[in-house]
Parts: C-alpha cells; structure tokens; sequence
C-alpha cells in the first residue's frame, strides 16, 4: 500500500491586496511568480508552490491553528530579513530538538508562515 499523503504541494495565503502581496512575496522568495492571474497568482519555490489568491475569494477566517513550515539554511537570516520586509514576529527562531530550529512570522495581511531548517530532511 502506497503512502496517502505524497508530501507539500501547495500553500495559499490569502490577501486583502494582491498586487501588494505579490511584490512583497516576490521580494521575499526573491523572484516572480511563474503565474499570474487577477485570481490566483503561484510561486515555485524549491519544487512546492505558494499561492496568493484575494481574500474576498475565501469562503473562511484566517486561523493561528494552521502551521506551515518553508525550509531554510539559516533560520535567524531568513527571519530577520522577512522582519525587515515588514513580516511581523509570532515566534523567534528556537531549536526544537538537536539541529532543528523553527520560528513564525506574519505576513503583513495576518498569515502565518513557519520557517524550518532542518537538516535532516532530504528530498
């Protein structure tokens, strides 16, 4: 029997301003979406895809109890730059477990995004 579930596909934040959300997402992944469309914009990032889509699209309420974490290299680096790109803080950077450190931020449209280094997971 096969494994149901095939690994991260896609994430999609929900944004009140679109265009503003794909120029900070763009600064932030460090390059344009391969795909851009008035309803749904979508990133590659690493092989897995971040997607924007219009909040007045969404059917629910942003919820804290979603978390989804994007590997990183250096946690404290991608942290501190998300900060500086005007991300907010939820949780610092913290090991959770030998060389495993994770940390959360908001996006400026209330988002959560986690960021990972894990060095154990491999592709």
């Amino acid at each position: 029997m096969s494994a149901p579930f095939l690994g991260l596909r896609t994430v999609i934040y929900r944004v009140s301003d679109l265009t503003a959300a794909v120029s900070w997402y763009t600064n932030v992944i460090g390059h344009p979406p391969y795909f851009n469309e008035p309803y749904y914009v979508g990133f590659n990032v690493g092989g897995f895809e971040l997607g924007l889509q219009s909040e007045e699209n969404a059917g629910s309420n942003k919820a804290e109890n979603i978390e989804v974490y994007w590997g990183v290299e250096n946690i404290e680096v991608e942290y501190a730059r998300m900060l500086s790109l005007g991300a907010s803080e939820h949780s610092a950077p913290a090991q959770v477990g030998e060389d495993l450190w994770v940390a959360t931020l908001k996006d400026p449209w209330g988002n959560l995004i986690g960021l990972i280094r894990n060095p154990y997971f491999k592709i």
